[in-house]
């Protein structure tokens, strides 16, 4: 049985910020993730935005983290290797009424400290972004908002922390948990089994289970669903900066986002369900989705759309649940983390060792921590002289398996090699079948690149796990 000092249950984007914050200390950690890869939870259908920092109010956790996160993701950005870029954010209110909502988050932007924060006319509001109907009437702007590639975000930060020193462990469901006066034993579906002294419940639409079977508190994580369109890279409706409606009482609302790799994301709703795997989407979400985005942005067409899919959100309170536990011993709650949880992230990173030192983590810091990832060349990034260059080492660069992103077959061997042996896992790290024909083209070349450099036969190929096989012989 391995024995560490914090086993960190999850592996979404809070569980990854904490894994690597805790890799900078001379410390064991373990990080316990139930998917067959990282990132498989929330963290795979989240929205991709830094937020502004003027939706919240200070008084409230998330608000605090959320600032202090935001002001972070320029560093990790040069230490680590993820798309990110501020774009900035612009609220765009359709009606004379609405100006008073966004008056009420300049304010409370301006109290929470936001830099360059801006309460808009007109006339400067559709300078910001010429895309916004003729009908908008004025709105925000929040200069230092953006947006970047959640997966690889994750990945980058896990990579960081096995690179110096944590173990990961996959297909990990935790079922059981004893303490016994000074540490944890942990155990999964499988049978095994490991020890630590402290344990991290950041298992995020789980987390209430987990808290159950540690003997922590009784909760109720309450699924949100968000459903999304994704539009092609060739549509002429991308806005240059992330677009928000003025907010309800439930929801920041349906918005336009330009993600960082050029596709664009509407969406998501906001319904409560009770399901935590439902990810299915209906027609009638889809069309109000479809017809909120063009209330901002008209030139959003239904012929660019390439894919619909859904996230779900662990809704618990109105704010953020971190803290030690009441009932457990050497146990952290980290649960609840919705919007603006990826903004958020890194700061509860930092929020989390200073919680597990407070109550008795020992921490002296590594002098041989080192912070960065090593940064891997993309085919569709590279000068057609560097890719010659690189053809010329490795044909390999040459092949090109995924037309629709540009992807090679020496990407798609970097991933594997990285672990990454599932199909979602691969494109989430390289963005295969992330592209107009979504796989349709790709998917039978990555199988057999996977079923070559991972030694799996065909029947062991999945989807995202051992429940999502690709192919099963016929009978």
């Amino acid at each position: 049985m391995d024995n560490y000092d914090v086993a960190i249950i999850g592996c979404g984007v809070s569980g990854a910020n904490i894994a690597r914050r805790l890799s900078a200390y001379q410390i064991k950690t373990a990080v316990l993730e139930k998917a067959a890869d990282v990132s498989f939870g929330t963290s795979k259908a989240n929205s991709g935005i830094i937020h502004g920092g003027f939706h919240h109010n200070k008084k409230y956790l998330k608000a605090r983290l959320e600032m202090q996160g935001s002001l972070m993701f320029d560093q990790l950005h040069r230490e680590l290797d993820f798309p990110f870029r501020r774009c900035g954010i612009v609220v765009a209110a359709l009606h004379d009424d609405e100006m008073e909502s966004v008056e009420h988050l300049y304010r409370q932007g301006v109290e929470n400290g936001v830099i360059g924060i801006e309460l808009c006319s007109r006339e400067r509001i559709l300078e910001l972004e010429p895309k916004l109907s003729r009908d908008t009437v004025g709105g925000l702007y929040a200069p230092g908002g953006g947006i970047i590639e959640p997966y690889r975000f994750v990945f980058a930060l896990v990579e960081s922390a096995v690179k110096n020193g944590v173990k990961l462990y996959t297909d990990f469901k935790v079922t059981a948990a004893q303490y016994d006066a000074e540490k944890w034993t942990i155990e999964a579906d499988d049978g095994r089994k490991i020890t630590a002294r402290y344990a991290v419940n950041s298992a995020g639409l789980f987390a209430d289970e987990v808290s159950r079977v540690f003997g922590g508190e009784e909760f109720t994580i309450k699924p949100r669903k968000g459903e999304y369109f994704l539009m092609d890279k060739q549509t002429k409706a991308r806005p240059g900066r992330v677009v928000f409606p003025v907010p309800t009482s439930v929801s920041k609302g349906m918005l336009v986002i330009p993600t960082v790799e050029g596709t664009v994301l509407v969406g998501p709703t906001a319904d409560t369900v009770e399901d935590k795997n439902d990810y299915s989407t209906t027609a009638v979400h889809l069309e109000k989705i479809l017809d909120s985005g063009k209330a901002m942005i008209p030139s959003l067409s239904q012929n660019d759309v390439i894919t619909n899919f859904a996230g779900l959100r662990p809704a618990l309170e109105e704010d953020f649940y971190i803290e030690p536990s009441k009932k457990a011993p050497a146990f952290i709650q980290v649960a609840g983390i919705q919007s603006p949880g990826l903004t958020a992230s890194p700061a509860v990173g930092e929020y989390v060792k200073d919680l597990l030192k407070s109550i008795g983590l020992s921490l002296t810091e590594k002098s041989d921590w080192d912070p960065l990832v090593e940064e891997r060349p993309r085919s569709r990034e590279l000068s057609p002289f560097d890719l010659d260059k690189l053809i010329a080492k490795d044909p390999a660069w040459g092949n090109m398996v995924c037309r629709c992103e540009n992807v090679s077959e020496a990407e798609i061997i970097q991933a594997i090699k990285l672990g990454h042996t599932t199909l979602d896992g691969i494109k989430y790290f390289t963005r295969a079948q992330m592209g107009r024909c979504q796989g349709g083209f790709c998917t039978y070349k990555i199988i057999k690149i996977i079923m070559r450099e991972a030694g799996l036969s065909w029947d062991a190929i999945t989807k995202h796990g051992s429940s999502s096989r690709i192919l099963e012989a016929q009978l």
